[in-house]
């Protein structure tokens, strides 16, 4: 896409005028910082033969090719396994800068804010860890060119005050409290900086304060609870209770009673009254994660619940009222379930009033080096281990694993690194994916201080030829490998492969067709 550097400022301009400087910031600074993390997972492809300093500089070099500004490097210095990193660049003839200049006229304040997100974000995804770049000079302010200085985001005696900018943020003013990593909920925290985390994050702001039924939708581990409580803590009902059900982990005969409570002598074993989950949660918020399990009967039961605002204990007589704010989380597709008469289509209605997706972690890679360094922090502490980061090779797998179990699956594997590696030392591949993981292709990896392309080595090459093996028969052996990898799964095994999906599915084919023709 093109844009002429005019029509761009104009953009600014409107933005800013129609929602303050402070949230044009923020919306500018988000936007570049999620262009330069889908740059940053391209880079090592650019240049896989070289030493990581100059794969780095693609980076740079991308954002001059994409009409920005022009960048002259003072210094870098960048070692992933002790999580070094400090970076001087001089920027000129910045199109955003000068833009803003001529539009509002010399400032106090730096104006490179996209291009500042976009420093941000591509160190960050490249290097696995929180990157700030900071711009101290600008044309903006009256400055000759302009120079930015980048440093991991924690070295920053105040780097809270701009990381917030790559955060969405609530309605109204933007909170430290939830701002910039999150605010803890019961030992939890809510992290992220990608496009679609930021939605869903504004999401929760525009409903908070209201007491509207909310269902949260996406596959399991993406962190759907962590958003629910969040979501609590922001309302209007936060000083009350906060009451989760699993309603997938509740037995079908058990789950009337865990959601209405029961009276004395209901049933066999019931010695005595107690309160059911509803009651539980009054003043506050009920919280019924996997909801799509529940079956016709328990939906019934709920639907007339939500609908009358009360309920009776199982044994019981006397109404309660249902003083709840009502959240529902699924990683099923409800609407596919109404169609095929699991789900009942009243009750879908009733939750479906403000529905936020969250997605997968494969579509958030630009949180990937906050969660990173969040879940590294937490469990070093909670360990008592002292890791220096990540190392090279590690940051590469994890760039290039698909996580199918989300911040689940994120949180246990650096977990599981933590309690492997030495005091002193980086976490490294093998201490990260021990547990069964299929690891696609890495985007690159080190060796003899370089970094180079897997498959590279031609004593490797040299080897298989010696042995007698042709192309053919060595590219048969090496599909039939992936998709045993992958259990027979074309997308992953070409995953492995270093291939697209229809390439594999082509040479499957012509693999076939030459194996007949030898037959014949």
């Amino acid at each position: 896409m093109m844009i002429h550097a005019r029509a761009f400022g104009l953009l600014r301009h409107e933005v800013i005028e129609a929602v303050g400087l402070d949230k044009a910031r923020g919306v500018f600074t988000r936007q570049g910082y999620n262009s330069g993390a889908m740059d940053a997972e391209i880079a090592a492809k650019v240049r896989p033969d070289a030493t990581i300093e100059q794969m780095f500089a693609v980076g740079p070099e991308l954002h001059m090719l994409e009409g920005m500004v022009r960048t002259d490097p003072v210094s870098v210095k960048v070692d992933t396994a002790t999580g070094t990193f400090a970076a001087e660049y001089i920027w000129r003839g910045s199109t955003e800068c000068e833009a803003h200049l001529e539009l509002f006229g010399r400032g106090a304040y730096p104006a490179g804010w996209s291009q500042i997100g976009y420093a941000s974000g591509y160190a960050s995804v490249f290097l696995g860890r929180p990157i700030l770049f900071r711009e101290v000079e600008c044309v903006a302010m009256g400055h000759e060119c302009c120079r930015i200085v980048g440093r991991p985001a924690d070295e920053w005696q105040d780097g809270d005050g701009d990381v917030r900018y790559m955060r969405g943020s609530q309605l109204g003013e933007v909170s430290p409290a939830h701002l910039p990593r999150g605010k803890p909920i019961l030992g939890r925290q809510i992290v992220g900086a990608s496009a679609g985390f930021n939605v869903a994050f504004d999401l929760l702001g525009h409903v908070a304060d209201t007491d509207a039924v909310v269902l949260f939708s996406g596959e399991s581990g993406v962190g759907k609870e962590i958003f629910a409580r969040n979501l609590h803590a922001m309302g209007r009902r936060a000083a009350g209770p906060f009451i989760a059900v699993n309603c997938a982990a509740i037995p079908e005969n058990l789950l009337e009673a865990e959601l209405f409570g029961v009276e004395r002598g209901a049933f066999t074993g019931a010695n005595v009254s107690r309160p059911g989950r509803f009651e539980r949660a009054s003043g506050g918020t009920l919280f019924l994660d996997e909801i799509g399990t529940l079956s016709l009967a328990a939906q019934g039961k709920l639907l007339r619940a939500i609908q009358e605002g009360e309920f009776e204990r199982v044994g019981g007589t006397k109404l309660q009222e249902s003083d709840v704010r009502l959240v529902a989380a699924t990683n099923s597709d409800l609407r596919a379930a109404v169609e095929a008469g699991t789900f009942r289509a009243d009750l879908f209605y009733r939750l479906n009033v403000f529905p936020i997706r969250i997605p997968p972690l494969r579509e958030r890679r630009a949180d990937l080096p906050l969660l990173m360094e969040h879940f590294l922090a937490l469990y070093a502490e909670r360990h008592g281990r002292r890791v220096t980061g990540f190392e090279e090779s590690a940051i590469a797998a994890m760039l290039g694993y698909d996580w199918p179990g989300n911040i689940r699956e994120l949180e246990n594997v650096i977990e599981r690194g933590v309690i492997m590696a030495r005091d002193g030392e980086p976490l490294r591949q093998h201490h990260l994916f021990s547990g069964g993981e299929i690891l696609g292709p890495p985007v690159w990896r080190p060796q003899g201080g370089s970094l180079q392309p897997p498959g590279s080595d031609p004593g490797a090459a040299a080897a298989l030829v010696d042995a007698g093996l042709d192309l053919a028969t060595v590219e048969k052996q090496m599909i039939e490998r992936a998709l045993a990898n992958a259990s027979g799964n074309r997308t992953r095994a070409a995953r492995q492969l270093g291939i697209t999906r229809s390439q594999l599915i082509y040479r499957l084919s012509a693999g076939r067709a030459r194996d007949e023709k030898n037959s014949n």
